[in-house]
């Protein structure tokens, strides 16, 4: 199986979330099962069905995080530098359309979060910015079309 790359901070949020699903949700989720099946008639039991619902998800997403973390490659952009785009890196780009200076941090598929400004490497930007040194104008392929966009800053923090 690939290694998945990923960020000391991301990695270390899903290992929480692991934690919260194991230790927090999973045994709430068994208690409210318990007090449902107390209600009486299961097939009936709404209370009862929502929460094994919930159940399902729980372990769902326990089963998927386990999986992603024992196959991540956790690396640290701070033990990085220099002026060319990796993983890791946070990159002040300027659209050259409209002059808009955005920034973002290129990172693993589980960890992005576009509004946090958390890029997927796997996303058109970020492949488009990889590789690219300050002051290079990349060209990414969007679903909107072709935009360029022009490297600003390169950091690694």
């Amino acid at each position: 199986m690939d290694r998945i790359p990923m960020t000391v901070e991301g990695h270390a949020q899903l290992v929480e979330e692991l934690k919260n699903l194991k230790s927090v949700e999973r045994p709430a989720v068994i208690i409210q099962i318990a007090d449902a099946r107390e209600h009486g008639d299961l097939k009936e039991n709404a209370e009862y069905h929502a929460a094994r619902e919930k159940q399902g998800f729980i372990e769902g997403r326990i089963k998927e995080l386990e999986s992603v973390i024992s196959v991540s490659e956790v690396i640290d952009p701070k033990a990085l530098s220099g002026d060319v785009v990796r993983f890791g890196a946070t990159v002040m780009v300027a659209d050259e359309d409209t002059d808009v200076e955005t920034t973002y941090q290129i990172v693993g598929q589980h960890e992005a979060n576009l509004e946090g400004g958390k890029i997927s490497i796997g996303s058109p930007l970020a492949r488009g910015l990889i590789g690219k040194t300050l002051g290079d104008s990349a060209e990414v392929r969007t679903p909107g079309g072709k935009k360029s966009y022009e490297i600003l800053e390169v950091i690694y923090k």
